[in-house]
């Protein structure tokens, strides 16, 4: 019990990634260098304060994906989420999500978008970041509305996008897309679609190895994609890696079971989200929303067990995790230490300070 951190699950040093050797160079994500990561809340700060993002996932089919994605937005503290829906669709939605806002993409057939009056629409509203993917209808219509907002000449540094499900697929299937994207992007594939990806790029995924079981085989493909499509890389799964271009690559320490339930994925994509509409580099929303996305299903397991956790319960357990990394970084600001003990000011010696003054 002395080595656990309370109602956050059974991480440590001999936790992290199986307690498997991982390649030179790999961090491994813990609260001290995450709690650093946190952005700031400024006491008058207001809903435009902390970020505009919008979402651009959903179907009548899977629904629960947006919904899912705007719902952990708002728990890891975007100030404004916007979900953007074919606009037979918008009634439905708008009638599902309470705190974020929806906007009507123009059809050109039902529940198909029309992909440049859609990408004007897109561009026109204003936003920090977006998330594109979770939960959208395949076709043509709308592989070229997610070409169109992936590769618009105008904007060569615009909003940063998390991508996910299908958006990987969408690219996949377009020969060198990391030439052709223009914007930062942080994409979130389990290991099935990194294989897609991997054989777009004209790799044999079976040179990747065992991405399941080998964390080291794990590190080192996310690196080499990360490296080659210039993007930042998140794979999915037990031991979530997060790499970046430049080389820098991290390693979540959850092992987590539960975890294995349709929608998470969803939420992981929305908490990304929020981070990079509150201002967070890519690598570092990145990294901070999978530990916080970690230290909401560890909390989760902790109450209920290894099986019977829903995609909805990590958003309510978000807050919790981002609580205790905030109170970290307090105390980190402050200098003080951590635990129980004497503060600096009443340590003995000093005039004045009652005996065995405690730090909290």
């Amino acid at each position: 019990m002395a080595d656990r951190q309370v109602g956050f699950g059974r991480r440590g040093e001999d936790d992290a990634a199986g307690g498997s050797k991982l390649p030179d160079g790999t961090a491994r994500l813990d609260d001290e260098s995450m709690a650093r990561l946190l952005p700031e809340r400024p006491k008058r700060g207001h809903k435009g304060t902390f970020g505009k993002l919008l979402v651009i996932a959903g179907s009548l089919d899977y629904a629960g994906a947006a919904l899912l994605v705007c719902r952990a937005a708002g728990r890891a503290g975007a100030g404004l989420v916007t979900l953007a829906v074919p606009e037979s669709l918008q009634p439905l939605f708008a009638a599902k999500v309470v705190e974020a806002t929806t906007m009507a993409l123009p059809e050109d057939d039902v529940e198909e978008v029309d992909p440049e009056p859609a990408l004007a629409k897109v561009l026109d509203h204003e936003h920090d970041a977006l998330v594109v993917g979770p939960g959208l209808r395949p076709g043509l219509a709308t592989a070229d509305l997610l070409r169109l907002i992936l590769t618009v000449p105008e904007e060569p540094a615009g909003a940063p996008a998390v991508l996910d499900a299908e958006a990987l697929r969408t690219l996949a299937a377009v020969d060198e897309w990391w030439t052709l994207v223009t914007r930062p992007c942080v994409l979130t594939p389990h290991a099935g679609e990194f294989a897609r990806l991997r054989t777009g790029s004209e790799h044999d995924p079976g040179a990747d190895g065992d991405l399941n079981e080998d964390d080291g085989a794990r590190v080192r493909s996310a690196a080499a994609a990360a490296a080659e499509w210039r993007q930042v890389v998140v794979l999915k799964g037990a031991n979530t890696v997060i790499a970046a271009p430049d080389g820098s690559v991290s390693v979540a320490p959850f092992e987590n079971p539960a975890m294995a339930s349709g929608g998470t994925g969803d939420v992981l994509a929305g908490t990304i989200g929020a981070l990079l509409a509150q201002g967070l580099a890519p690598y570092d929303a990145a990294r901070l929303g999978v530990y916080l996305h970690g230290l909401a299903g560890d909390a989760v397991r902790d109450r209920i067990g290894d099986a019977g956790l829903l995609a909805s319960d990590l958003t309510e357990a978000l807050p919790l995790g981002r609580r205790r990394l905030a109170r970290l970084a307090e105390r980190q600001r402050s200098g003080r230490r951590l635990g129980f003990g004497a503060r600096e000011a009443d340590a003995p010696g000093v005039p004045g300070a009652p005996a065995g003054t405690g730090d909290e």
